[in-house]
């Protein structure tokens, strides 16, 4: 079975030290969903991950037309559907990217087209390059 790779992980969760950014996917998440699965026999994480990475392109397009098209109901809907699936993997800031485009569409704020729907989507994209670092190839 797969067996992911130590260093893909490591530059997946993104720079440690002082001041650094927060990691893109967060270890402890991870490290729970590996308890799952502790030998790794089955492959569960890849399968979550895989479900989760193609969900999340698809979802990624369809942010990208809302965007297009001023479609603020279309962004909150989708938002929200990423939300929770995207803090089980351990992508808490885009989770929480996620909650501030919700939030702001549920109040109909055109605003949420603007900066934070641009800021969610570019976390997004950081997210799937984190998750295809751990896939294994």
């Amino acid at each position: 079975m797969f067996r992911l790779r130590l260093s893909s992980r490591r530059r997946a969760a993104g720079p440690s030290g002082g001041g650094a950014a927060p990691p893109v996917l967060d270890e402890g998440a991870l490290g729970r969903l590996r308890e799952l699965d502790p030998d790794g026999s089955r492959g569960f994480l890849v399968q979550v991950l895989r479900t989760y990475e193609a969900s999340l392109q698809r979802h990624m397009v369809t942010l990208a037309d809302a965007a297009a098209v001023q479609d603020i109901e279309t962004a909150g809907r989708v938002a929200h559907t990423l939300k929770s699936s995207s803090a089980s993997v351990g992508a808490l800031g885009f989770a929480q990217c996620c909650a501030a485009v919700e939030r702001l569409a549920k109040a109909a704020d055109p605003e949420a087209l603007g900066a934070p729907l641009a800021a969610l989507r570019a976390e997004g994209q950081r997210v799937l390059q984190a998750v295809r670092a751990i896939l294994p190839s």
